[in-house]
């Protein structure tokens, strides 16, 4: 190996290395409500939306590894920031009127779950069966909240 491409690999090995040290956010603040769904619908929501749609996000190992953590934080947060099943109760009629619009066109368009991580989690991945039962299930609980 000549001398230029060792100081690179070197180089590189160091920064990774560097990079474990920028603080990750992991918290899981605590659940306020959990969304209320027939079971069927709970257990596919707990499998494939969970990990980045509540506060009891299961961190895996590779979370903890820069650059990786970095993604996987950025997911959580921004999952959390569109719909949030621990924090179900805070939400008003048109938060709700909006998420479940959001869902149903999210599994639907199969936007949800992100590709990345069915990478990771291959039990997350939705059959046909189970986006026909959140889409059903979604527009059901929109058409039942109350008028505005």
């Amino acid at each position: 190996m000549n001398a230029g491409l060792r100081y690179v690999l070197i180089g590189i090995g160091v920064l990774l290395l560097l990079a474990q040290f920028i603080p990750v956010d992991r918290t899981s603040p605590p659940v306020t409500g959990v969304v209320d769904a027939p079971e069927e619908v709970m257990l596919t929501l707990r499998r494939s939306c969970w990990d980045c749609h509540s506060n009891e996000t299961r961190w895996p190992w590779y979370g903890y590894l820069a650059p990786v953590s970095w993604r996987l934080s950025q997911h959580v947060t921004e999952g959390r920031e569109h719909v949030n099943f621990t924090e179900w109760t805070g939400y008003g009629t048109e938060d709700l009127e909006e998420i479940y619009e959001d869902i149903a066109d999210e599994v639907r368009e199969e936007g949800m779950p992100l590709k990345d991580y069915l990478l990771a989690h291959r039990s997350a991945v939705l059959s046909n069966a189970d986006r026909e039962r959140l889409i059903t299930w979604a527009e059901t609980a929109r058409e039942g909240l109350p008028a505005r």
